[in-house]
């Protein structure tokens, strides 16, 4: 009915690029079937550091198939350079699945670390993945799951995977369905489930101070601004300005949630006056991951193409947090941990990979980057802390 490919024909390697039909093709005519271990690898990032994801369909894709495959776990940060995912096999077995197996790495890992840097910048502000709109709805569920695994606090769309908040506020569609806006916050208050908090969309007509004020009146736990870009002007005085009159006027306790093209520069821009973001193609059209995968060994003699380091390899985390990548067999340095580690044993998964484990490495990294960042910034410390912020009450 749609135009997308089924599962069926992922999973039988019938969606992929022509070449490697072909390249399938001459290889059993001319029977070559080398040994081979390919390494996947993205020579640059978006920004200094990436997330792995994407790795639970590679393993959904590759079980039953006669191949071994190494990588990095879902949620592990990588750099330039090093490899994520190791499969060995004979060619011909696996060859016209590199397009998918990319594919599901590079577009996944590309939300997971948009969203992982955003959350970093947020310091500790809910931030809500708003943005499954701006992709095709049949990969919405792959959209929500990345973005929750680079950190988020809720998703908004309902085909989200289980074990995740679904959450969302009100469209300025169904302010308008109502004569004034005040029906329409007081109908909310009224219908919606006790467990929805009461956030209220204040800029469909009037000044957003103004429609904040009225929305407070109408029991709104929080405002939410939501104005276009093109008509925003100054965000900062406007969300300034709303926070003094709530406060005011005796609503000290409304929070403000921005959302509406919000990127990470205004997370960052933001953070100390907003309260919670709503944040949609900055999370869903993020840059994709330009991963390759290229062949670094042949019947298990080391070998690359121009432009690739050879052989097979192991990357370790350091006790001073950074990482090195040695070829396999090399001794460590002392307490290095391995990176790597075997997810298929001859087509058979030996290890899942999880969801919530790779969201809780992401929020360990997020929260050390937080405090290592705040630990450089802050002058001193006062009564003896450190004053680092804390998250956020707002929750949808």
């Amino acid at each position: 009915m749609f135009d997308t490919v089924s599962n069926e024909t992922i999973k039988k390697g019938e969606c992929t690029d022509i070449y490697f039909v072909r390249t399938e093709e001459i290889l059993e005519k001319e029977k070559v079937n080398p040994l081979v271990s390919m390494e996947v690898t993205a020579a640059a990032l978006p920004d200094s550091w990436g997330i792995v994801c994407g790795l639970s369909d590679v393993l959904a894709l590759l079980s039953g198939v006669p191949v071994t495959v190494d990588a990095m776990q879902e949620g592990t940060l990588f750099f330039p350079g090093e490899p994520v995912l190791r499969i060995t096999g004979h060619y011909r077995d696996f060859c016209r699945y590199e397009t998918a197996i990319l594919g599901f790495l590079c577009h996944a890992s590309g939300i997971a670390t948009a969203t992982a840097h955003i959350m970093c910048e947020a310091r500790g502000k809910p931030v809500y993945s708003f943005g499954s709109r701006r992709q095709h709805p049949a990969i919405a569920t792959m959209i929500e799951r990345a973005a929750w695994v680079g950190g988020v606090d809720g998703v908004s769309n309902t085909c989200a995977p289980a074990g995740m908040p679904i959450v969302g506020t009100m469209p300025h569609a169904m302010v308008m369905c109502f004569p004034t806006p005040e029906d329409a916050w007081r109908a909310f208050d009224r219908d919606a489930s006790a467990d929805v908090p009461r956030i209220m969309l204040c800029d469909t007509y009037c000044d957003e101070k103004t429609e904040s004020l009225h929305a407070a009146g109408c029991g709104a736990t929080a405002v939410r601004l939501d104005t276009p870009r093109s008509r925003r002007g100054n965000m900062r005085s406007i969300i300034e300005e709303v926070r003094w009159e709530l406060d005011s006027h005796g609503y000290s306790r409304v929070k403000i949630f921005l959302s509406g093209g919000v990127t990470k520069e205004d997370v960052t821009a933001y953070r100390d006056c907003a309260d919670a973001f709503g944040i949609g193609g900055a999370i869903a059209n993020a840059p994709v991951i330009d991963f390759a995968m290229d062949i670094v060994e042949i019947d298990k003699k080391p070998k690359a193409k121009r432009g690739k380091k050879s052989g097979i390899k192991q990357v370790y985390q350091l006790v001073c947090d950074k990482h090195r990548t040695l070829p396999v067999g090399q001794v460590p340095p002392a307490n290095a941990v391995p990176l790597i580690r075997n997810f298929i044993l001859d087509g058979r998964v030996v290890q899942q990979s999880d969801m919530q484990e790779a969201r809780k490495r992401v929020l360990a990294l997020i929260r050390h980057t937080t405090e290592t960042t705040e630990d450089k910034t802050k002058p001193a410390k006062r009564n003896g802390k450190n004053g680092s912020q804390k998250k956020g009450n707002l929750s949808l």
